[in-house]
């Protein structure tokens, strides 16, 4: 351009400055929409598991004992634990809480407490002390739980003891099942949308005192067999100045509800026995049940991790299928394009046996959450943690790996998150895992047999 096309253009514009402005105007408008709608980013800073105290400790052998001396079992029941266990995937390092060592055992409402404060506190001051981010800093508090409930509830209990600032967004989650976390990461993950440059802290734990089963029925004596004492702390910040050491971003949640069907709302069933005993019962469904779940939650998540190749090949399948009436099995995505490491809730050996069939993974895709079942137990909404914490024990997690966390849980429900390592991730320090991970993997097929 020459400085009289110069000219010509500033004459224009003179004679436009109506549309100028109004130009502007929109351009401005436009950008301040999309700013301050955008989705804002969520870090996971650091998480914190629980190590409950050796003491603790409740060996296969010493639980047939104990549930033997408690003189609540008949011999059909104490023989029914028995071969559960011998089949469950859980080793002797597992923990039970204080009051179920007792004999009697001494479930109470203030022993209830005392193990939900352990747990809590435990996780919580580990997780303070690594950040060292302080109390009064936290915005948004989430707690899931589902069988201990109290009044004042467990975020109240969090609030008094760290005297957490008076405007906290607080949310107390109960009788979500083990699926509980996830959903506790989405509600935390919608507040950060919310509330800006702050900080949100979830804590996922289950409670076992008041829980313990006593009576004779066996679908409600699984329980007894599988979960365990455990829960996990964990930070979130939608503040830019975290995402220099945080560990991961949070990718997706995917979270899929068959409550609407009578069995799938039945198969994980809190109710009395027939001598007014109350636990909760496990359907015979309940492998079937979290099949379809599974299916479902998988066919929303697929389209948007997987590469378009998969994609495609499960759509043609769909197709084949449907217009040319063929009897072709349906196409199972290969999710290990999709993701580096997979964290599959420790529910029991079946549940992860189902998971590796159905999704094709190997072996070592599976490890994590087979040993955490055997070091831990199923700790319920918290297992997923652990099983975190053990891959970044073995030192695997590369910058950019993708990380998936699924977990079935009562209702019926099957949620999933989707976590991106923003940097080579060495293990957290207290990691639960810290004294006994050269110990792992033990003989993995030793638990298919």
């Amino acid at each position: 351009m020459n400085p009289d096309d110069l000219r010509q253009v500033w004459l224009h514009l003179q004679y436009n400055l109506v549309s100028v402005i109004i130009c502007s105007a929109f351009v401005v408008f436009g950008s301040t929409v999309y700013i301050m709608t955008r989705p804002r980013p969520v870090y996971l800073v650091e998480y914190s598991c629980y190590r409950p105290p050796d003491s603790l400790k409740a060996p296969l052998s010493k639980f047939m004992k104990h549930s033997r001396l408690t003189g609540d079992f008949d011999e059909s029941s104490l023989e029914f634990q028995r071969k559960i266990l011998e089949r469950s995937g859980l080793g002797d390092e597992t923990y039970f809480p204080e009051a179920l060592h007792h004999l009697p055992p001494s479930p109470s409402m203030q022993a209830a407490r005392e193990e939900a404060q352990q747990v809590m506190f435990g996780a919580l001051d580990n997780l303070f002390q690594t950040t060292k981010v302080k109390p009064k800093d936290i915005g948004v508090l989430v707690v899931n739980c589902s069988l201990f409930n109290p009044t004042p509830s467990l975020t109240a209990m969090i609030v008094n003891k760290y005297k957490l600032r008076g405007n906290i967004r607080s949310f107390n989650l109960g009788g979500m099942g083990c699926s509980a976390g996830v959903i506790a990461i989405d509600l935390a993950k919608d507040m950060l949308q919310v509330h800006r440059n702050t900080y949100a802290v979830v804590v996922s734990m289950e409670n076992i005192t008041q829980n313990w089963y006593f009576g004779n029925k066996k679908a409600m004596l699984i329980p007894n067999c599988l979960f365990r004492v455990g829960g996990a702390a964990i930070l979130l910040s939608n503040k830019a100045g975290e995402k220099r050491r945080a560990k991961y971003k949070l990718v997706h949640v995917v979270r899929t509800h068959k409550g609407a069907d009578e069995k799938a709302y039945r198969c994980v069933y809190q109710e009395e026995d027939g001598s007014g005993k109350t636990g909760v019962s496990l359907s015979k469904d309940i492998m079937a049940i979290a099949g379809g779940a599974l299916k479902t939650n998988i066919t929303t998540l697929g389209p948007i991790v997987l590469p378009i190749s998969e994609q495609l090949l499960f759509f043609a399948t769909l197709v084949i299928k449907k217009f040319f009436k063929k009897n072709v099995k349906p196409y199972i995505p290969d999710f290990k394009l999709a993701f580096d490491h997979f964290c599959i809730h420790a529910g029991g050996r079946a549940v992860i046996d189902e998971l590796e069939k159905n999704l094709q993974l190997q072996p070592v895709h599976v490890e994590a959450s087979r040993m955490t079942l055997h070091r831990f137990g199923n700790t319920s909404s918290s297992s997923i943690w652990y099983e975190l914490a053990y891959i970044e024990g073995k030192g695997r997690i590369r910058r950019g790996h993708r990380i998936w966390q699924i977990a079935f849980g009562s209702g019926f429900k099957c949620n999933s998150a989707v976590w991106q390592a923003l940097r080579n991730v060495k293990p957290s320090k207290n990691s639960p895992w810290h004294d006994c991970i050269d110990r792992y993997p033990m003989n993995i097929e030793s638990f298919n047999t």
